[in-house]
Parts: C-alpha cells; sequence; structure tokens
C-alpha cells in the first residue's frame, strides 16, 4: 500500500493533469493499482462512465492510464460553464442546477460540496493505491482558500504527499513558486514535498544552477526538471488548449477540415482521432472567411446551444455555413451542432437561460426542445447501414430532437433506437460524441473530398495506450522516482 500523491500548481494550465495521467501509467507498470481524482473540476469537456454519470473528461484519461474504468467518485463535482458568470453544477454525476460565481462560493454550498467530495475520495481510497490526487489552479488564490475543496485542503484530508508544478516556459519560475509556497501556512507547507519545473526548453543541465537556487529559497527539493515535449499525445483537459488550435488549413491536398470555434464549445475532445488521420488538415475558427476555405465544416457541442446560435447569426457564420452547403461542401452537427442545423431550438423551461427559443440553421428537417433531464449514456451503434452496432461514444445532452418526416438515422444504437438524420453524406447530425473515434465514421466523411486511398485503420484506444508509455517513460527519465517511493511508503 503506498499513501496518495497529490500533484498541484503555481497557476492553472501549468501540466497538472498530464503528469497525473503519467504518474497514474507510472504507477500501473510497477504492479500498484493506482486511480485518479480531481474534488472539483471545471472544464466543458467530460465524459460518462459504464453507470451513465457524468465527470471531467481529465479523470477519464487518467483512468484510463492506469488501465481502470472511470467511476463518478474519481470527480465528484463538475463545473460546466454556461456563461461568463455561471456554471451548471453536476454532483456525484447528475446536474444539480446553474449557479453564479458568486451563488457557487458561498461558504454554506461549499461546505456540502467538500463533504461529497472527502465521501467520494474515501471510498475511491477503499479500492484504489495510490490514489493520484490533481489539485486545480493556484494554490495560494488566498481570497478562495479558505472555501477550497480541491487542492492542499483535499491534500490533508487525504494525507497526501504533494508536488508542486510550475511551468518554466511561460517565465517568472522563482517567482511563482517561491510565492505560492510563502503564501502557505505551515500546516499546508508541511504537505509539499517536492517541486516540479515542467515544460523546460533545451539542456535541462542548464537548470541546475536554477535548482540549487528554488531549493534555498524554498527549503523543498526540486525532484525533476520534465522537457517541453509536442510528440506525446495525451487528451486535454479544458479550452485553454483551444488556443493551440485556432490555425487555418494550410496542407495543400489534403482535406480541410474546420471545426466551428463556438463561444462554448464542448468536448473539442471528439476530434483528436480525426486530427491524426494523414488526409485530414483539421482547424478551428471563428472566421467566415476561413469556412469558406473548408471542405468539411463540423458544428461542435455547446454548453449554451441558444446563445452560440444566436452567435452564428449575428457573426455571419450561419451565412457562411448554409452558403458552403449550398455549394456542395460537407456540414456535420454534433450533439449541440445537431441541434443547430435544424429548424429551431426552443427552451421553454428556461434550462440555458432567458431567451425562450431560437431558428436554426434549417439545414435538417428536425427541432429540439431542451429540458432540465440530463441523458448521459455510453454507446455502441451501427453506422449508417451497418449490420452489427461495431462503433462506440457516448451521449451527453439535455434536449429531445424530433423529426418531421420519415426517420433517416445516422446511427441505430445497441437497443435498436436510431440517432441523429442523415440529409445525406453532405449533410447529416447526431447526438454521440466520439463518432469520430470510429474509422468507419471518418472514412465516411473524409472520402466524398479526397481520391487517396484510406490508410490502414489507427485502433485509437491502442495508439492512446503507447502515448501513456512515452510519457511514463519520459516522466521516469526526468524525475526522482525513488524519492516520490520513499515519500509515499508509510
Amino acid at each position: 500500500m503506498l499513501r496518495p500523491i497529490m500533484f498541484v500548481g503555481t497557476a492553472s494550465d501549468v501540466g497538472k493533469s498530464i503528469i497525473t495521467a503519467g504518474f497514474c501509467r507510472i504507477f500501473k507498470q510497477d504492479g500498484y493499482r493506482p486511480a485518479p481524482f480531481k474534488a472539483q473540476n471545471m472544464s466543458l469537456n467530460s465524459y460518462v462512465t459504464p453507470e451513465g454519470l457524468e465527470i471531467g473528461r481529465a479523470q477519464a484519461v487518467q483512468a484510463e492510464a492506469a488501465g481502470i474504468a472511470c467511476h463518478v467518485d474519481m470527480n465528484p463535482v463538475l463545473l460546466k460553464p454556461t456563461t461568463d458568470q455561471a456554471s451548471q453544477v453536476v454532483l456525484n454525476g447528475r446536474p444539480i442546477g446553474t449557479q453564479s460565481a458568486y451563488e457557487y462560493f458561498r461558504e454554506n454550498d461549499r461546505q456540502e460540496l467538500f463533504a461529497a467530495a472527502t465521501q467520494a475520495f474515501d471510498r475511491l481510497a477503499g479500492h484504489y493505491s495510490p490514489v493520484v490526487l490533481e489539485g486545480a489552479g493556484s494554490i495560494s488564490e488566498l481570497n478562495l482558500k479558505r472555501r477550497d475543496i480541491t487542492n492542499l485542503r483535499m491534500a490533508r484530508h487525504a494525507g497526501a504527499a504533494t508536488y508542486l508544478i510550475a511551468d518554466i516556459d511561460r517565465g517568472g519560475v522563482f517567482g511563482s513558486v517561491y510565492g505560492s509556497l510563502a503564501l502557505l501556512e505551515p500546516a499546508e507547507k508541511a504537505c509539499i514535498k517536492g517541486i516540479i519545473i515542467n515544460k523546460f526548453r533545451g539542456d535541462a543541465r542548464l537548470f541546475a544552477d536554477g535548482r540549487q537556487q528554488l531549493e534555498a529559497l524554498t527549503g523543498v527539493p526540486v525532484v525533476g526538471v520534465l522537457p517541453y515535449f509536442h510528440d506525446i499525445f495525451v487528451e486535454e483537459e479544458d479550452s485553454v488548449a483551444l488556443a493551440q488550435k485556432r490555425r487555418a488549413a494550410s496542407a495543400p491536398g489534403r482535406v480541410r477540415v474546420a471545426v466551428v470555434l463556438l463561444g462554448r464549445l464542448s468536448n473539442f475532445t471528439d476530434f483528436d482521432a480525426l486530427s491524426r488521420d494523414p488526409r485530414a488538415d483539421l482547424f478551428f475558427t471563428r472566421d467566415a472567411a476561413e469556412l469558406t476555405q473548408a471542405d468539411v465544416i463540423i458544428l461542435p457541442g455547446s454548453k449554451n446551444t441558444i446563445a452560440d446560435l444566436r452567435l452564428l447569426q449575428t457573426s455571419g457564420l450561419a451565412t457562411a455555413i448554409t452558403q458552403a452547403h449550398q455549394a456542395g461542401k460537407t456540414v456535420v452537427g454534433i450533439c449541440g451542432g445537431y441541434q443547430m442545423l435544424g429548424r429551431s431550438v426552443e427552451d421553454p423551461e428556461g434550462v440555458e437561460g432567458a431567451v425562450p427559443a431560437a431558428a436554426g440553421l434549417g439545414l435538417l428537417p428536425v427541432r429540439t426542445v431542451l429540458a432540465g433531464e440530463k441523458t448521459t449514456r455510453q454507446r455502441r451503434f451501427a453506422f449508417r447501414d451497418a449490420a452489427t452496432a461495431e462503433c462506440q461514444g457516448y451521449e451527453i445532452h439535455m434536449g429531445r430532437t424530433t423529426i418531421e418526416g420519415p426517420p433517416r438515422p445516422v446511427a441505430t444504437l445497441d437497443d435498436g433506437t436510431p440517432d441523429g438524420y442523415f440529409a445525406g453524406p453532405h449533410c447529416w447530425g447526431t447526438y454521440l460524441h466520439g463518432i469520430l473515434d470510429n474509422p468507419a465514421v471518418v472514412e465516411a466523411l473524409l472520402a466524398p473530398h479526397t481520391r487517396q486511398a484510406a490508410p490502414a485503420p489507427v485502433h485509437f484506444t491502442e495508439f492512446k495506450d503507447q502515448q501513456y508509455d512515452r510519457l511514463a517513460a519520459l516522466i521516469r527519465a526526468n524525475v526522482d522516482l525513488p524519492q516520490i517511493y520513499a515519500a509515499l511508503r508509510p
């Protein structure tokens, strides 16, 4: 048995999620039975557990790295932003309502959520060792710390050996590390067993003096310096990563696939497998002129479908999409994007906000009524006319879509239920997230726009498994694992 380990940060996007995934794989390789845990996640990337409960996608990825099925106890509190001021709160896998930031951070709410988080951790710790915890944002937000349920308050409850991660690529690593630790109370600092410097460019030996200076300043050992890397693929946690994806198409001879960059875009991991197909040049954009350059336009999921639909209409993107469709380009909608391609989206119960309805793009003969009950299920399905349900995906949506006219499903689920609407190879919509992880679907999407022969199918699950091994090897080569194991032994 090993005591829990926790990775916290000097800021957001310093690499906590990826390093947590890497250590989940390391502990699995070394014969332990690890499991990830993050008390509270804020992300529009989510996933569905086998039981049909919703958690942050990052914990599903980390569970995959650990070689176990994801479970709701790995992420008991999930916040899904619906506007700049409010988020849907998902507790133990089920939505419990939408709250403003002010409402959410009221002390009574946080105490109840912390109790739920500690109970989830305790259940997880009863079955796995070690539990690999991930913090959120910065550990030294003084105005929020007394209401914290995710960082050092959770580390103390878990008795976790805690490691502080700092991103040297963004600059100011000495100030961020020293300041983060200097602002901790003695009991909090006692949790910190080491510092990991992440995203170092160049020869790490050049930072030898820096390691010694940081250790002298803080009294905490620097246990590793991880290099900046581009060649290991691990799914990103949230929309911070989208900044790197906002690029226009550039590669000649490839199928130009534009994903519309919605304001509340959710589950952008839907496109990770497609981005690795050598025939595709995938890019994210909210520029109408760039959409006209695309061969395929995909409307992705959204956490606020009506608001994003109205933005499409006022920005000229809706016109660009419909004109592209008329010109023979392929237009596809996934989840909220499927709803937008219909004739209307209605919200009589105010699920998303005060706007009761919005006209859709009218490319599919469907109408959607939003409702408070959320559908969350893993699915096996047969794509189009396939005889067997050999494909996999999952549903996360709050709405019921009705078809005007005879059904023309994109997929038939394993229980016989039809999904989506197939207007033809150049226009269709589906509720299935992860549909593009299936080679048969990608082939149907790209084949009309290329003369290249389809490459040998890539088993995306096997590919990801190889990437976790590569990530683990990178960490082993650059982190003092004996020191970490010594800190974890009772």
